[in-house]
């Protein structure tokens, strides 16, 4: 096909794009570095620093750091947080990106703009909001005291504020992911006789597998580096509702910065841990949604 003069679309378009990116190399590299001194400045230069700073003391310092009590607890109680709020989200946003994507219903955009509340709201505010609802002078604080259950200040409180900012995280991975595929296969499913739930295990499941490791990956690493709202929540009790970030932050303020920093490079560790998961996850998906578009 010709487009006005001659010129082949293939062509045309080609010289298009190229147009677009094809800058001078000066510009190229300018831009590359701004990016890299960016990321020197403001990742890479503090992540060495706080292993620098854990390792001040020695290596038996760093791990007498690590075996104390609180550090343990601390670490305890941050794996039984994330254990509870990242499966509760995870049923959450697979849920809610089945409904939104696959059916039509009033309020499909009331409910995304929902999902989508816990980034536009400081954590602060949300455990502000967790306090007023479920605290001793709270709306249900009474009736809650009442019957001799305690939310803020201890387990519950954390956990109910960690599900809030991160419940938007395996949605969020899932919903374009559904989108794309669209719903030809579930419809083939059903008309072949497959029940819901056997089209969900076995067409569903499978095609959303990279997209939803990679919503937990993230759900995981928020769940545990959560600080405003469970800070809020929390009460600073030592050794019962300190998690590790907490934790850190009453080792630096008693000027036990070695022990702060080693057991701020377990946080670091799962950082890393989790952009290592990440990147992987990015490639499976990126890969999962070429084949589906590459599909007749």
């Amino acid at each position: 096909m010709l487009i006005g003069g001659g010129v082949p679309s293939a062509l045309t378009g080609f010289s298009a794009s190229s147009a677009v990116t094809a800058e001078r190399p000066v510009v190229r590299w300018a831009l590359i570095g701004v990016a890299i001194v960016f990321l020197g400045l403001f990742l890479v230069i503090p992540l060495i620093a706080v292993f620098l700073q854990a390792f001040e003391k020695g290596i038996a310092a760093y791990f007498r750091a690590l075996l104390d009590p609180d550090t343990q607890s601390a670490v305890r109680l941050t794996l039984l947080v994330a254990a509870v709020a990242v499966p509760l989200n995870t049923v959450f946003g697979v849920v809610a990106a089945w409904a939104i994507t696959k059916f039509e219903f009033a309020g499909k955009n009331a409910l995304i703009t929902l999902i989508d509340l816990p980034f536009s709201i400081s954590p602060v505010v949300a455990g502000l909001v967790f306090v007023f609802l479920f605290g001793r002078q709270g709306w249900l604080g009474p009736w809650l005291e009442a019957h001799g259950v305690r939310v803020i200040f201890a387990v519950p409180g954390m956990v109910l504020a960690t599900v809030f900012v991160t419940f938007p995280f395996v949605a969020r991975e899932l919903i374009p992911l559904m989108k794309a595929q669209g719903t030809e296969e579930e419809e083939a499913a059903r008309l072949l006789g497959a029940s819901g739930w056997q089209t969900f295990w076995r067409v569903t499941l499978p095609n959303i597998k990279w997209g939803l490791l990679y919503g937990i990956v993230l759900c995981n690493g928020r769940a545990m580096g959560e600080f405003g709202a469970v800070s809020v929540v929390s009460g600073h009790v030592r050794g019962q509702t300190n998690t590790i970030p907490l934790h850190v932050e009453i080792l630096y303020n008693e000027y036990n910065v070695a022990a702060a920093f080693a057991v701020a490079s377990l946080l670091a560790t799962l950082a890393l841990a989790t952009l290592a998961l990440k990147s992987l996850l990015e490639w499976k998906v990126a890969r999962q949604l070429a084949e589906t578009d590459a599909k007749p």
